[in-house]
C-alpha cells in the first residue's frame, strides 16, 4: 500500500491512496467501501500522524482496502480517482522529529577519506546519527531555495523508514515491527557551512537545517517482502537507488549495502527514550550517493538554480525536485 498527502484545490492536506490507476481520496475510498456505514468511530484521520497514531489494525484494513481498489478494473474507480494534475505534499509534511543516521561503510570511507581521515573503529560499534529539523520538510516537485552562505549545494540519496507504533528500549530482533513504511530521503547539505562548523566538533548543524525532502508516498512493509533479505536485526532490503541530476545519472547504490540495518537504528534510537508514530528514521547517504562523495570537479560543480534532482529507488517511486535561488 502506498498512502500520501496531497493537496486540495482549495491548499488543505488530506490523505489518499496511491494506486497505479492514479491517486484516491482516503475518505472517499473509505466510503466506497464501507456504504452507508460510519467508517471510523473516531472519524477519517487528518493527517498521516494522526492514522499512524490509531494503531496498526487500522493500517491492515486500509491495506485490504487498497488491494481491493486495485483489483477493480479501469471504469470501476469512476468518480474515485483524483485530477491527474494533484499536487502530492511530503507523506509527512511535518514528522515528530528527524534522526538522520549515517550507516551506508562505502560513503562514510569515502567521505573521511576525501578529509585525509581514515576510518575509526568506533564508526562499527553504535550507528551514529544527528537531528534534522523537522519543520524544513518539502515533497515532491517543490521547489527548494539555495540557503544562504553556501556556495557548495549538494544531495544526499537515503532511504527512510516512519515509525508506526510507540516504543522505548526496542530490542533490535523486533524492531521492524515498529516501522509503518518506507519513503525516499534527500538529506539537502550546505557543505561549506557544514565544513566550518564541524570543526567545532559538533554539528552537522545548519548546514544541513534547511531542507530534507521526503516522497512522493509512503510504503508500507508487505510491499517490499519480495526484496527482503535476511531476517530479525540483520534484515535488509534489496532495493536499486539513482540520483539523476537534469536528467544524467550521477549515483547509483543498493539499499541492501547498509553496514547498520534499520532494526539496529531503531534500537539504538529508542534507547532511553520513547520513539512515537510520526517519527522518521534516516539511513544515511548511500554510496557514491552525493556530490561531495563524487567530487564536485568530475560531475560540472555543486548545485546550481534551475538543477532538477531526481532520485529513484525500486518500489518507492521517484522523488523530485528543482533548485531555485533564495528570494530576497
Amino acid at each position: 500500500m502506498k498512502l500520501v498527502t496531497y493537496l486540495t484545490a482549495e491548499r488543505s492536506a488530506r490523505l489518499g491512496l496511491a494506486l497505479t490507476g492514479g491517486l484516491v481520496d482516503l475518505e472517499r475510498a473509505l466510503d466506497w467501501g464501507q456504504p452507508g456505514e460510519g467508517t471510523l468511530p473516531d472519524g477519517v484521520p487528518t493527517s498521516m500522524i494522526d492514522l499512524l497514531t490509531r494503531g496498526p489494525q487500522l493500517l491492515a484494513g486500509l491495506r485490504a482496502l487498497a488491494d481491493r481498489l486495485a483489483a477493480q478494473p479501469s471504469d470501476g474507480l469512476t468518480g474515485l480517482l483524483l485530477p491527474a494534475a494533484t499536487a502530492l505534499l511530503a507523506p509527512l509534511p511535518r514528522p515528530n522529529n528527524v534522526r538522520d543516521f549515517y550507516a551506508f561503510e562505502q560513503h562514510v570511507k569515502t567521505a573521511r577519506a576525501l578529509r585525509g581521515a581514515e576510518m575509526i573503529p568506533e564508526w562499527y560499534q553504535i550507528p551514529v546519527f544527528y537531528f534534522s529539523n523537522p519543520d524544513a520538510i518539502y515533497g515532491p516537485d517543490a521547489p527548494v531555495p539555495v540557503p544562504q552562505q553556501t556556495a557548495e549545494l549538494d544531495y544526499e540519496l537515503e532511504l527512510a523508514c516512519v515509525i508506526g507504533q510507540e516504543g522505548r528500549d526496542i530490542p533490535a530482533e523486533r524492531a521492524l515491527e515498529y516501522v509503518a513504511g518506507y519513503t525516499i530521503m534527500n538529506d539537502w547539505s550546505a557543505r561549506d557551512v557544514q565544513r566550518l562548523e564541524m570543526k567545532m566538533n559538533l554539528g552537522p548543524a545548519k548546514g544541513k537545517d534547511f531542507a530534507t525532502s521526503l516522497g512522493p508516498w509512503l510504503v508500507t512493509p508487505d510491499e517490499l517482502e519480495d526484496r527482503r533479505e535476511g531476517a530479525g536485526a540483520e534484515t535488509r532490503h534489496r532495493l536499486d537507488m539513482v540520483t539523476r541530476v537534469n536528467g544524467k545519472e550521477y549515483s547509483r547504490g543498493n539499499a541492501a549495502d547498509l553496514t547498520h540495518t534499520f532494526a539496529q537504528m531503531i534500537a539504538f534510537a529508542s534507547r532511553d527514550v520513547w520513539l512515537k508514530p510520526g517519527d522518521v528514521i534516516g539511513s544515511g547517504t548511500v554510496g557514491t550517493g552525493c556530490i561531495l562523495e563524487l567530487r564536485p570537479e568530475t560531475v560540472g560543480g555543486w548545485l546550481q538554480p534551475g538543477d532538477v534532482v531526481e532520485m529513484e529507488i525500486e518500489r518507492l517511486g521517484v522523488l523530485r525536485n528543482r533548485v531555485v535561488a533564495r528570494e530576497g
